[in-house]
Order: structure tokens, then C-alpha cells, then sequence
């Protein structure tokens, strides 16, 4: 059994910059992000992992960040909705950000990292061509604002570039 008054460590690469930390083990790896990093754009709704609006990219892969704990980022590589300005000292949106933008993909914006974390591993993994398709892929996330016509479109204009 491991020794009760062991710190635990994190190292952990989060949007290009190294990170070792002392946490509490039971620290989920949002609240890690959000209140020890102070990376306020993931958003925690549920604190259920059904919602999605807590979703990063850890080691390539979109993940429920009110799930996961900040212990099990050790070594890895996370990556949130800060990390995905082209520029940003200036101001450019990335084309997924300005495709949700011109489409009237967002509302309040509460849910909107989630998605956006969500699309980009998916766009990641191949380019999203039909409607079913990016239904499928906007599927693990919930808006109580918007109808999702918006998101979809959004998905489907950049789903078929290569600006990934």
C-alpha cells in the first residue's frame, strides 16, 4: 500500500508548456487545469462526463477531463481550447473557430470548448464529409442552446479542408 503522506506528482506538457506539480490525488484533472493552471476555458457542467463541455485533448485523444484525474496526466500531453489560436497575439481564429463564428454555431459559448476540443481531435483523425458524419462527431456533446444546424455546417466547411 502506497505511503498516505507521499505527495503526488504531475508532470504533464499542457498547451506547450511543462508543468510539475504537487496535487491531491483525488484532483480531477479540470479542476487541475482551471484552478491550478488557471486555463478557464475548459468548463465543468456535469461533473458527470456526459455533457462534454469539460473535454481536452490528452495525448491525442479527446478526453472527459471531469473524469480523468490529474494524476493520470503524468506524462502526458494536454491540450485545451487556449491552445487553439493560430495566433495569438493577433487574434486570428483557427478556420474551425471562425466556421462555428459565421455559421451562428454558438450561443452562451458555455458548451463551446467542449466542441471545439471534440472537433479538432476528430478533424485530427480524418476529414468529416456528410451530415450523419459530423452529427456523429458532435454527438458527444450537449447544447441546451443551440439546434446543432450551425455546429454541423461549421464541421462539415473545414471537415472537408486540410487546414488541420
Amino acid at each position: 500500500m502506497p505511503d498516505q503522506d507521499e505527495p503526488d506528482w504531475v508532470d504533464t506538457v499542457v498547451n506547450g508548456v511543462r508543468h510539475e506539480e504537487v496535487v491531491d490525488a483525488r484532483t480531477t484533472l479540470a479542476d487541475f487545469l482551471r484552478g491550478r493552471l488557471r486555463l478557464t476555458g475548459t468548463h465543468v457542467g456535469c461533473e458527470h462526463g456526459v455533457c462534454g463541455a469539460c473535454t481536452v485533448i490528452v495525448d491525442g485523444a479527446a478526453v472527459r477531463s471531469c473524469l480523468m484525474l490529474a494524476v493520470q496526466a503524468d506524462g502526458a500531453v494536454v491540450e485545451t481550447v487556449e491552445s487553439l489560436t493560430d495566433d495569438s497575439a493577433s487574434g486570428e481564429l483557427t478556420p474551425l473557430q471562425d466556421a462555428f463564428s459565421r455559421h451562428h454555431a454558438v450561443q452562451c459559448g458555455f458548451c463551446t470548448s467542449g466542441f471545439m476540443m471534440s472537433t479538432t481531435a476528430a478533424l485530427r483523425e480524418g476529414p468529416v464529409t456528410d451530415e450523419a458524419q459530423a452529427r456523429e462527431v458532435l454527438s458527444g456533446n450537449i447544447c441546451r442552446c443551440t439546434g446543432y444546424t450551425g455546429m454541423v455546417a461549421a464541421l462539415l466547411e473545414v471537415g472537408s479542408d486540410d487546414q488541420h
